[in-house]
């Protein structure tokens, strides 16, 4: 009998030396060098582990939701009731199929509020609590396709590398789409010339959250007619728009206080210190946001100015509160850090006093615990500390942060 002398085209090993041998179109490959392949393949792409986007995604009712907000963002009520309601509708369409003759649409939100009142976090929090794909994305750095900048397209890369470029998964999952108010236009009448940073930049932004198939460099950047592009369809990617508009309270007085007053008109509903409550599309609209892009989000709410009460329970009430991180922190080292009332107090009338919102809070608190982060890990001694209002004082005005002068 004639001997087989097939080999692996690989490792040349003979087809007795193997125990599987595979035929290919002009070669073979034996059992060996398929195991050492996929071992390269895991160590050279680090494929993550497939998800069934059915099975991870989470869909909860909207007092669910809001009583889970609750747990991690302090106050901010409305702002929590109408996002839970947005975001339960959204993808309550996408779980059920809808009537041939009602298309259920989506609806993208904005939310505005003070730098540091939490429109981040409300986002990032139901993106975990839903178990989908999550990113953050700052409209400051985008323009019109062409020009010096990032295209909004890239946005979508964010997402796709959030998802694990599960193409799928993307496709339901949250942009949070930050600083939307950098991007207004500079007065309210439409330029006829190019604007490249702000009216050409919203009128890019129209086509991603209107809903439609977008080509998308994978690994994010810029496009190129040479590069490998992922199709996206936007129609089912849920958009949140946050922004501060800095000096939106005066087009909002002026509008309420040029209302006639009458029998069924009175002023005395108007809270002075939280005009933002009032808000609407024709104020968004009088900052320099275009009319198209307002239409691509019919949801408009507000978050409330952080008063001291809101900011001494952020320090300390939520799941995640900055007191309970630097605990742990200090825990790991194997020291007690106890916040007498008195030095909480002190962090919280400094937060007001810079107006930072919450962001603020943990700026002070690493300004007043640094010092002890970098001494305590090489010192055996200490195995407790105390931070009273004397500490925090005394550790504050020695920090960069105390320089600074007061807005």
């Amino acid at each position: 009998m004639a001997k087989d002398n097939t080999s692996c085209s690989f490792c040349g090993r003979e087809r007795e030396e193997t125990d599987i041998l595979i035929a290919g179109i002009s070669g073979h490959i034996c059992n060996f060098c398929i195991n050492q392949a996929t071992d390269i393949v895991k160590q050279e792409i680090k494929v993550a582990p497939a998800v069934n986007a059915e099975e991870s995604f989470k869909l909860l009712k909207p007092k669910d939701i809001m009583s889970h907000l609750n747990e991690y963002v302090i106050g901010q009520d409305d702002a929590k009731k109408i996002l839970s309601v947005a975001v339960y509708n959204h993808y309550k369409r996408l779980s059920y199929p809808t009537n041939d003759d009602v298309e259920l649409e989506k609806s993208n939100i904005l939310l505005v509020g003070r730098t540091g009142t939490g429109k981040t976090l409300l986002a990032k929090t139901i993106a975990k609590m839903l178990n989908v794909p999550f990113c953050v994305a700052d409209a400051t750095v985008f323009t019109q396709a062409g020009y010096v900048g990032e295209d909004v397209e890239s946005i979508l890369s964010r997402l796709l590398q959030a998802a694990n470029y599960d193409v799928e998964a993307a496709e339901k999952g949250i942009v949070f789409i930050d600083e939307i108010d950098k991007i207004s236009r500079k007065g309210d009448n439409p330029s006829i010339t190019r604007d490249v940073t702000s009216e050409g930049t919203q009128q890019a932004l129209l086509k991603l959250l209107e809903g439609s198939e977008v080509q998308v460099p994978p690994e994010g950047g810029r496009k190129h007619p040479e590069a490998k592009m992922v199709t996206i369809n936007t129609k089912n990617i849920l958009f949140v728009a946050g922004g501060a508009f800095d000096g939106i309270e005066r087009l909002i007085e002026s509008r309420i206080k040029t209302q006639p007053l009458g029998f069924g008109a009175s002023k005395n509903y108007i809270d002075e210190d939280n005009l933002l409550e009032h808000i609407g599309p024709q104020d968004v609209k009088k900052f320099g946001l275009i009319p198209e892009l307002i239409g691509r989000f019919p949801v408009i709410t507000h978050l409330n100015p952080l008063d001291a009460a809101a900011l001494r329970r952020i320090l300390t009430e939520p799941k995640n509160a900055l007191v309970k991180q630097y605990i742990r922190m200090f825990e790991i080292d194997g020291v007690k850090l106890t916040f007498d009332k008195s030095g909480l107090d002190f962090i919280v009338d400094k937060a007001n006093e810079y107006k930072l919102g919450a962001r603020g809070l943990r700026s002070i608190c690493e300004a007043i615990l640094t010092d002890a982060m970098f001494e305590i890990p090489s010192s055996e001694d200490v195995k407790e500390l105390k931070v009273d209002e004397e500490y925090a004082e005394n550790k504050f005005g020695k920090s960069k942060l105390s320089k600074l002068k007061v807005a």
